[in-house]
C-alpha cells in the first residue's frame, strides 16, 4: 500500500516596501491610502475575473487579464503576485490546461496573502 502525503501551501509572499513608502512620498499618506485602497479593490475583483475567465477556456482574455493584474500589482509593491501573474500568462500562451489551472491556484493564494499584506503594513503606518 502506497503512502498517502498531504502537500501545504505555505509559500510566503514577497512584498517591496520601497514601493509602498514611495507611494506614500509622492502622494502623501491620505492620497497613498486612497490609491492603494482602489488597487486593493482592483487586484481582488481581477483575481475574481481571471478565474471566471480562465475556467471558461479562453486563453486571450486570460493572458490579457493576468498581464492587468501584473501592471497593478507590480504599482504597489507586490513582487511575489507580478512574478506568480507572468507564469499564468504564459501557461495560458503555452495552451498548457494543468499548469494553467496549478498557477492559477497559486496566483490566487498567492494574491489572498498578498492583499493582507498589504492591508498589514499600512495598519503599521508605513
Amino acid at each position: 500500500m502506497a503512502d498517502i502525503s498531504c502537500l501545504h501551501h505555505q509559500e510566503g509572499v514577497r512584498l517591496d516596501p520601497v514601493r509602498l513608502v514611495a507611494l506614500y512620498a509622492e502622494l502623501g499618506e491620505a492620497r497613498a491610502e486612497v490609491v492603494i485602497g482602489r488597487a486593493m479593490e482592483e487586484l481582488a475583483a481581477k483575481l475574481l475575473a481571471l478565474q471566471r475567465v480562465a475556467s471558461a477556456q479562453a486563453r486571450a482574455p486570460v493572458i490579457a487579464g493576468a498581464d492587468q493584474l501584473c501592471a497593478l500589482a507590480a504599482q504597489v509593491g507586490m513582487t511575489s503576485l507580478v512574478d506568480v501573474g507572468h507564469d499564468v500568462a504564459a501557461c495560458a500562451q503555452a495552451g498548457d490546461a494543468a499548469a494553467l489551472a496549478a498557477t492559477l491556484a497559486r496566483l490566487v493564494r498567492i494574491g489572498d496573502r498578498s492583499l493582507t499584506a498589504v492591508w498589514d503594513l499600512q495598519d503599521m503606518s508605513l
